[in-house]
Order: C-alpha cells, then structure tokens, then sequence
C-alpha cells in the first residue's frame, strides 16, 4: 500500500463517512424537486433530524421575493449556523429525541395549527427526515403523552425493526400516518423527505405524516403483542375497535400530492465508494438495507472480511466494504449487573466486531450513524482496528463482558476509539465501513 492515504486507515475511514454525510445534505437534492411558487400561500411544515438544515437549504433555493413561512421541529441541538445574510423565514423549534418530550408536543400542535384553513391554491412543502416520529408527537384521542412515552420506550428497547416502531407510532398519533395530509386539505402538498429506513418506504420515514398508511390498527395490535408491550385499556380498546385508523391509498386527501427523496443511504454509500475508487482502492457496496441485530450483523461481516482476508473471496484485497441500514439492539438485562451499559448499534457492531476478529492483522472498520449520534450519546459510533484486542486485554476490558452489558459506549471510550463528529444535520442511517488489507 504505496497511497499516503492508508498511512492511517482509520483516518482514510473516516474520510469515506464523511463523503457519506457530505452526500446527504439536504441543498444536495432538494433544487431539482421544488415545485414553482403558488397563486396563494407557500407553508413550510417538517420534522426529524435535518429539518433545520432542509429548511435552510429551502430558504436559499425559494425565490427571495416569494412568500414563505412555517414551522419545523427539530432535535436539540441539531440546528445548524445560518449562513451569512440568509433571512430566516421558517421557524425553527427544538424538542427531544428519541422518546418524546413536552417541547415536542407543543411543536406537533402549532404544526396541526398551521395545517389548518389552507386553501385550494395554498402549497404546503413537508420536510421530513428520519427522527420525526419522536420529534412530531401529537398523541391520538384518549392517549397521554406520558402513554406514549412508555410505549416508545418499550418499542426502543424491544428489538422490534423501525417498521414496527412506525406501525404502532401511526396509530397512537394524530398527526402521522398521513393524517396531516389530510389536516392540509385542500391545499397541494409536496413532501421532500430524507430517508433513514430499509428500502426508502416514505410511509415508514418519521411514520409517514403526509403519506397515505396501508398498515392498521390490526398491525399495530400485533407488534404490541409480538413484543409484549402493555397499553392502557382504553388505547387497546380503541386499536380493536380501528377507531385510531389512519388514511388509506386512495383517499381522496391526496390528490395531487406528490413526495421526493431527496437523499437516501444507497446515495450516501456509492459518494463513499467513488472516494474509495478514486484512491485506487476497490469498493463494494453489500446493501443499504441491512436489518437485525447488531452484534449478529457484525459476525456476518467479520466472517466476510475474514473469508477476503484468508482466501481472496469474494472479493481480492486490498479492498473497502459498505454496508448501511438499520440494525436493532434488544436490550437484555442481566441478572444482578444492574442497568444496562451505554452505547448505541453502531458501537454494539464495533464491539462485536472486535470481539470476532480478535486482533486479525489487516483488518479495520468504522461503524457510526450519519446523523453524528449513535442512541443517545455523544459519539457517532466507533472504530476497530487490529491493536483493538490487544490495547483492550492490557486495560483488562473484556469485549465480551461488555458486550453482554451492551457497554459498547464505555468500552470505546476506555480505548479513545469513539467516534466524534457532533450533530451532521442530515440522517440517512446506518454506515459501515471495513478495510481489508
């Protein structure tokens, strides 16, 4: 390896996850999607992750001189420096994530408010990105904030995929599952959307407010029982009696709409590899969809680079493998240990990861969300790399010991192996990367 690009690895690693980012900025994709300005209103209404960045890109691309306003919520801390002389015309709020908060609410209510008395020739611009489902909370008739509260809580840690999440979500909602489409009528709405979900199922992305829902309350009921997730009475009364449906295909609420993705992970993977490429260095994209347990996904990878490393299959090294998705953690308490350890699916794949390879020479990885937080921490995720196993035994940590704790967060931190990037202002997932030399 002759490239001063591989004098570090983990460097070169991180370079490709911030292509990744760089590719999933909102002003990459959204121009070419925005609709003309209308005869009357342009209302602005949005949530997740990248709302404060997709409404600053949308203010610079919307004409000066055309009227603009609304609302998008946003996580704390997840908003980004306004560029110079750019006027603010969309407000931006802040609530938490990923289990509701009271900001949150209040943001989802004057978010309904607005959707209100719009008219024929009005346009709404929905900007939706992944974490809108917690950030946009406007919980159904009969159900609690502290109800949904719980019922996130549980689902988190459930082990159940972001589908199901999104499932019972709708359904526990006023505003998603295309309900503030339908709070909009008769006014056009375009809805612009990053993806962070398996397959881009724009009814699963921040649990669809402005597309039509094809699950019900059935389903949800099933993921709740599937789980073992208790509700109160009254809320699985009323998913049994389908009084919490949400619109279907067809309805008419929908006419002339129109939805765009303006960023997905199979875009965020391919602008890594064409980096890796142009370094001279082969690179394989496996999937952007990739779902199931983290530490079991990590086997599968490390078995992978293994068989490139040993055997030259199936692919010929040196080489860079992509992966992206997203991965689940069922948090598993363990008798006596007291609460489960820190750490999110990006540092629980590191962790397993270096628990399999257990020091092979020629191997390194990066595992972070590109939404610059892995779970609740501070960190994006981690890295791995042949001394891991080595650096950890002389500290006496055992990776499996906090691996079974799900103490990834700790166990990185004791190694100076978290990455850090702060808030990224977009999120399209999971991203991984494996360097095999």
């Amino acid at each position: 390896m002759t490239s001063p690009l591989f004098s570090d690895p983990q460097d070169f690693l991180l370079g490709l996850f911030r292509a990744a980012v760089q590719r999933a900025q909102p002003a990459q994709g959204m121009a070419q999607h925005l609709p003309p300005p209308p005869r009357g209103r342009t209302v602005v209404l949005g949530a997740g992750k990248a709302a404060a960045a997709m409404a600053q890109a949308l203010e610079t691309l919307w004409p000066q001189d055309a009227p603009l306003s609304g609302l998008v919520v946003t996580r704390y801390g997840h908003v980004p420096e306004r560029a110079p002389g750019l006027r603010q015309r969309v407000q931006v709020v802040q609530a938490a994530h990923p289990v509701p908060d009271a900001a949150g609410q209040a943001a989802a209510e004057r978010i309904w408010a607005l959707a209100q008395g719009l008219g024929p020739d009005d346009l709404v611009l929905c900007l939706i990105s992944g974490g809108g489902s917690a950030l946009l909370s406007l919980p159904a008739q009969g159900v609690s904030l502290a109800d949904k509260q719980a019922v996130n809580r549980a689902l988190l840690g459930s082990g159940a995929d972001i589908a199901q999440i999104n499932c019972v979500r709708k359904h526990l909602s006023r505003i998603k599952g295309g309900r503030l489409a339908a709070a909009c009528a008769p006014a056009r709405v375009v809805t612009l959307a990053i993806s962070d979900v398996p397959g881009d199922d724009l009814a699963v992305i921040a649990s669809g407010p402005t597309v039509p829902d094809a699950s019900t309350c059935a389903d949800a009921l099933q993921v709740l029982e599937r789980w073992r997730i208790a509700v109160p009475s009254a809320v699985r009364q009323a998913l049994e009696n389908a009084t919490l449906e949400t619109p279907k295909p067809g309805d008419a609420c929908f006419t002339g709409h129109a939805w765009h993705l303006i960023a997905t992970p199979w875009q965020s993977l391919q602008a890594a590899a064409e980096v890796a490429r142009a370094a001279g260095l082969a690179a394989y994209v496996l999937s952007d969809e990739i779902e199931g347990e983290s530490r079991e996904v990590a086997k599968v990878h490390a078995a992978l680079a293994r068989s490139v490393l040993r055997h030259g299959q199936p692919f010929a090294r040196p080489c860079v493998i992509l992966s992206g998705g997203e991965t689940t953690v069922t948090v598993r308490q363990q008798p006596g240990d007291g609460a489960p350890g820190r750490g999110g699916r990006a540092g629980e794949f590191c962790l397993a990861l270096a628990q399999a390879w257990q020091g092979q020479a020629g191997l390194w990885a990066l595992a972070a969300d590109t939404d610059g937080i892995d779970g609740v921490e501070d960190n994006a995720g981690a890295r791995v790399g042949p001394d891991t196993w080595a650096r950890a035994q002389a500290l006496g940590l055992s990776p499996a010991r906090y691996l079974e704790r799900h103490d990834c967060y700790a166990f990185f931190a004791a190694l100076d192996d978290l990455v850090v990037t702060g808030p990224t202002y977009t999120n399209v997932n999971d991203f991984r990367a494996m360097l095999i030399i």
